[in-house]
């Protein structure tokens, strides 16, 4: 493959500049469904949103052809407020399909020929769920109901204060609401309004605990937390995360004490327990430690598999060898992949050592050796890049819940992404947007010491000139450059992160699906990529003078469950650059459904692109919002022609070779549109 080095393309005269990138991206509509034996992945199409049926009449239709429904229901026999992932399996026929829940927290299938189905539910925060469903007659509908039980391991944010007025109570919740979608800084806002109305409520000290916990600021977290503890001293959700986060900042006697307050309030919680385990042990108190983690796995079932690993280690100190090592291997066992695997790999080999030497030994009584603790040290390592409060986490110290259980379909999650980038790059010439430009300088804190705003004219076209090769160009309004911006800063290369998906670059980045999670109550499949250090980087460069300084990149893509669109894309440099003086940038971009009437299309579109960076010194937080955008059509002929020149501005090409489209304006028009 050969690629142009297209992400970032920068001009730096006084200070360095940062790449805020983005592909917009066309909505297919579709549901996976795996067939046959070892074949590829069907993509049938369910809905078209540019179909001239009314929305009465494809339902009737659809109520007259799906032959299974599955409802999801929660504890309480209501509607689940998030939405669910359903797996169907036909064991008989090797078939499997998925598809999400609607607004009525169930989901529809349709046309499923005869036989017994293994229906499997998956939603963040609860334990995944089982039936079976027996279609006997394909003209008759069968309803099926899966209640989901909560996993008591997830934090439950949605605990109401009945103290609270209702207009306190009310922006709580949207302060709930943006916690759950990750959306920190919405969260802090929401949290900070409703403190004006309710500042003595210990729900509202915990969800402060847990937005600064979720920031790495335990200081704050743990100032928080203690704030609830001490208005409700039975408020074993507070006590837990604050018992968490005294045994990240080694305050184990003091964690100790808030866990058994939390372990008494909570007997079911099998994560209290865990942690307790973990307290004593640091402690070496190794004989508690045991105990606390042998009830963790008894209460825990499936998730209390993870207490093996203090279990273990707590009966290795105590001189227990063969007990230790079953415990070890049944953790690993269940969590081959951890971060703490390899060094409770190391462990079971010593301690297996251990034995053998043991056995062979000419008397009964051999060395008391002490085994050092496993995993906080992975937990709690040393980032290369600054973590703290001014930016987002770092990509791979927070990463986003998911629901425990749920196999990711991989093939089709990254295959249905990729094909999504790969219909655009090849459809589409180019679009342009308004863009609004908010800059700002950042106290260590994340709080702005300066603000700057600018509007710009925005356009950027994406061509193919040879199969292979992707070409992507931007451009903005003559006010766009260093010597006007804030701090000198001219951002440029906004249209190419999502092409980590393309076919053509999938190969040079690790990709791995980590589950099932959401985004604003939507289900989403969660895809970790990193560049390959043995393949070309040709998604992002900073260019000093003749110089150019290759960014190696990390980040997490949020997929839709239902149409497999990206939503979401955030990443981070994998190494700083102190050559430049550049050490973190941070990115995030979000995109959202864009309908274009004349064209009956609809696109998927960056709505933001936000940057953080690190510069000599100084933070700075920037952030794009596009709205009013106008779609460019262009034969495919033409597409490759005009891709083999130069291209000075968005009018070098001859107006009356395009046409445009508004956004939700069926009016078409000639030329290069304005403002």
């Amino acid at each position: 493959m050969n690629c142009r080095p297209f992400a970032s393309r920068f001009l730096m005269a006084k200070t360095s500049v940062v790449a805020a990138l983005f592909l917009c991206l066309p909505a297919p509509q579709i549901a996976a469904q795996v067939g046959g034996s070892g074949g590829e992945p069907r993509i049938s199409s369910t809905t078209n949103p540019t179909d001239p049926m009314n929305t009465d009449e494809r339902t009737k239709i659809i109520e007259r052809e799906r032959n299974l429904v599955v409802h999801v229901v929660g504890e309480d026999k209501q509607r689940l407020d998030r939405q669910a992932v359903v797996k169907l399996t036909n064991e008989e026929r090797k078939t499997v399909t998925w598809q999400t829940t609607t607004e009525r927290s169930e989901a529809d299938f349709i046309d499923l020929p005869i036989g017994k189905y293994n229906v499997e539910v998956s939603a963040v925060g609860f334990f995944t769920g089982h039936t079976v469903a027996d279609i006997q007659n394909p003209a008759n509908m069968v309803t099926s109901e899966v209640l989901m039980e909560r996993d008591p391991s997830a934090i439950d944010l949605d605990a109401a204060d009945a103290n609270m007025s209702p207009k306190a109570s009310k922006e709580m919740k949207r302060a709930v609401k943006a916690l759950k979608a990750g959306d920190l800084k919405q969260g802090q806002k929401r949290l900070q309004n409703t403190e004006k109305l309710a500042p003595s409520s210990p729900q509202l000290k915990f969800l402060f605990g847990y937005l600064y916990f979720q920031k790495k600021d335990f200081d704050a977290a743990q100032k928080y937390l203690s704030e609830a503890a001490t208005i409700n001293p039975r408020y074993s959700q507070a006590l837990i995360l604050l018992g968490r986060v005294q045994l990240l900042r080694q305050q184990y006697g003091d964690a100790s004490k808030n866990l058994e307050k939390a372990v008494e309030g909570d007997p079911d919680n099998w994560m209290a327990y865990n942690l307790l385990a973990d307290s004593y042990f640091k402690q070496q108190q190794y004989q508690k430690a045991a105990e606390e983690a042998q009830l963790a796995v008894d209460k825990g079932r499936r998730d209390g598999a993870a207490a093996q690993l203090v279990l273990g280690q707590a009966l290795a100190n105590l001189g227990r060898t063969p007990q230790a090592i079953a415990a070890l291997e049944a953790y690993l066992d269940t969590a081959p992949k951890s971060a703490t695997a390899p060094q409770a790999q190391e462990l079971l080999r010593q301690l297996q050592q251990h034995q053998k030497i043991a056995a062979g030994a000419s008397t009964a009584a051999s060395e008391t050796v002490i085994f050092k603790p496993v995993g906080d040290e992975d937990f709690l390592g040393d980032s290369k890049l600054p973590d703290t409060a001014w930016q987002p986490p770092s990509i791979d110290r927070a990463p986003p819940p998911v629901a425990k259980g749920a196999p990711c379909p991989v093939e089709n999650v990254i295959g249905g992404a990729g094909r999504g980038v790969e219909q655009f790059v090849d459809d589409i010439a180019r679009f342009a947007a308004i863009e609004d430009l908010l800059h700002e300088r950042l106290d260590d804190l994340g709080n702005p010491t300066t603000k700057d705003t600018r509007k710009f004219d925005y356009a950027a076209s994406i061509s193919q000139p040879r199969p292979g090769t992707i070409l992507v160009d931007e451009y903005r309004s003559e006010h766009y450059g260093m010597e006007t911006l804030p701090d000198y800063f001219a951002d440029k290369g906004f249209a190419a992160l999502a092409l980590v998906f393309h076919p053509a670059m999938r190969d040079e980045f690790q990709m791995e699906c980590e589950g099932l999670g959401e985004w604003h109550g939507q289900a989403t499949w969660l895809v970790h990529f990193r560049q390959r250090s043995d393949r070309p980087n040709h998604i992002q460069a900073y260019l000093v003078g003749n110089n150019t300084y290759p960014v190696s990149l990390k980040g997490r893509a949020w997929v839709t469950a239902d149409k497999l669109q990206i939503i979401r894309i955030e990443t981070e440099m994998i190494n700083p650059l102190p050559e430049i003086h550049l050490l973190a940038e941070h990115q995030i971009t979000e995109y959202g459904p864009v309908p274009f009437g004349k064209k009956k299309v609809e696109l998927w579109l960056p709505k933001t692109a936000e940057v953080y960076m690190h510069f000599r010194g100084r933070r700075y937080y920037r952030k794009h919002t596009f709205e009013k955008y106008m779609l460019f059509s262009v034969d495919e002929t033409q597409k490759d022609r005009e891709a083999k020149h130069e291209q000075i501005g968005p009018g070098s090409t001859s107006p009356h070779k395009h046409k445009w489209w508004r956004a939700q304006n069926g009016k078409a028009a000639s030329g290069l549109p304005r403002g």
